[in-house]
């Protein structure tokens, strides 16, 4: 079973060529992609990323509401008992904030910087050590 991602693209930050490469390069690596588009709250966030069953929602920021943003995509996860659907950033992210998103939960920062390849490999180690897939397979061995 491919990982499953979500990539959304909250807020009124209107500029998604970043995150529709980020898609393609994960498509490309063989997980499956569920693109969200523009404008999105974190209540229409976490709904897709429920109805959808992903693995990781991978949200792309650059309007500087990150620590906005995050803190309620986590409430609502834990809120819809989905806190294992492991969350990722990036974008336009301060470094004195990630400490403090990742105390909430968030998984990792990939910043402007981050190559693709180094999103790929964040994603398959994260889920890896922890995430839904990894669940999904035990769950069924059991049955």
């Amino acid at each position: 079973m491919p990982i499953k991602v979500l990539v959304a693209k909250p807020g009124l930050d209107g500029h998604d060529r970043g995150a529709k490469i980020v898609a393609r390069a994960l498509r490309d690596a063989g997980m499956e992609v569920v693109y969200t588009g523009l404008h999105q709250t974190p209540e229409m966030i976490v709904t897709a990323a429920v109805q959808e069953d992903v693995d990781v929602v991978g949200v792309s920021i650059l309007s500087g509401a990150h620590m906005t943003i995050f803190p309620k995509i986590m409430a609502l996860l834990k809120e819809h008992d989905v806190d294992d659907i492991a969350v990722v950033g990036g974008g336009v992210i301060q470094e004195a904030d990630i400490p403090k998103l990742k105390a909430l939960g968030v998984r990792e920062i990939f910043n402007a910087e981050a190559t693709t390849q180094e999103l790929i490999d964040g994603i398959e180690r994260i889920v890896g050590e922890t995430g839904r897939d990894r669940s999904r397979r035990e769950a069924g061995a059991a049955r």
